[in-house]
């Protein structure tokens, strides 16, 4: 080997960082067999076993592990370099990238990013939105500045991130003033029976919710499960059935979709994070929306 070819260096890192070849040649907007047929032809080209299969999953030799690392090095230096180039320009704004997990509220992630556009020299805001695993798959290749989510980064992946706490907060259940006023009992008895719209597996509190509603000898006829927040308080907001939000944003709620609070169960907290790259937060947008979130969004 005379050379190291970068290309397929960078495929085997995004392979790594995302777990699956098909994730990563989802990422790169390439097809899984030419992936593969890179990845053969790197490994082969090194002259060792870079991945071994578990199932249908791809786990990191030692090799694997240990050229991972100084890729990680690598491309981190390329970002770097090209950050510092972007720079030069006298009118150039630095940007701040955001992704919002699917499962928080687009309320409250706008309230927590909002400090960062009222700083003295505001960065461009550049927002994506998704799952979380392929959100952090970005952030480990430094195509995100910070990912909000409501959960800490699982500890089995390979990820360089470190979570921060934003804030918490107790959760309200809703309904249209039609569906409420045909409810019987006072809360949260009268939610025995009623049409419940829960929120998806991808949110951190549904099985809290579930466990809370099973401990309460609650048994609602659940009509509709959704992956998305706004989605599910649309629903609610035609009368689909009773749904939850975080308490901090209730009186928003009501507002915004015309619908009525029942009541707040305060034993379920719904917890925001802010998962970053760094151990301590010290870029000043991150820095401002922390700060906020203790200040402003959850008080």
């Amino acid at each position: 080997m005379s050379s190291l070819n970068y290309k397929h260096l960078r495929y085997f890192w995004m392979v790594a960082k995302a777990g699956s070849i098909a994730r990563a040649a989802e990422q790169l907007h390439l097809t899984p067999q030419s992936i593969s047929g890179q990845l053969s032809e790197f490994a082969d080209t090194l002259g060792v076993e870079l991945f071994r299969r578990n199932g249908r999953n791809l786990e990191l030799t030692d090799t694997g592990r240990s050229i991972l690392r100084h890729a990680e090095d690598i491309f981190r230096a390329g970002d770097e370099l090209l950050d510092i180039v972007r720079d030069q320009s006298p009118t150039a704004t630095v940007a701040f990238r955001v992704g919002c997990a699917d499962s928080v509220s687009k309320t409250i992630a706008c309230r927590l990013v909002q400090p960062a556009l009222a700083m003295a020299e505001p960065p461009r805001l550049i927002c994506r939105e998704g799952r979380l695993a392929s959100l952090l798959a970005d952030l480990a290749v430094h195509r995100l500045d910070m990912i909000i989510a409501d959960r800490p980064m699982p500890s089995h992946l390979s990820v360089r991130g470190y979570n921060h706490l934003l804030g918490e907060s107790g959760l309200a259940v809703f309904a249209n003033a039609e569906l409420a006023a045909g409810l019987v009992g006072d809360f949260p008895a009268c939610l025995h029976r009623a049409p419940m719209l829960l929120p998806g597996e991808d949110f951190a509190i549904r099985h809290k919710l579930l466990a809370w509603l099973e401990g309460s000898g609650l048994r609602p006829r659940v009509v509709g499960e959704f992956d998305d927040s706004a989605m599910m308080k649309a629903f609610g907001r035609s009368g689909a059935g009773v749904f939850f939000a975080p308490s901090v944003i209730a009186a928003h709620v009501c507002a915004q979709y015309g619908v009525v609070q029942l009541g707040v169960v305060p034993s379920l907290l719904e917890q925001v994070y802010a998962i970053t790259t760094e151990r301590r937060m010290s870029h000043p947008a991150t820095l401002a929306i922390s700060q906020a979130a203790r200040r402003e969004v959850f008080v």
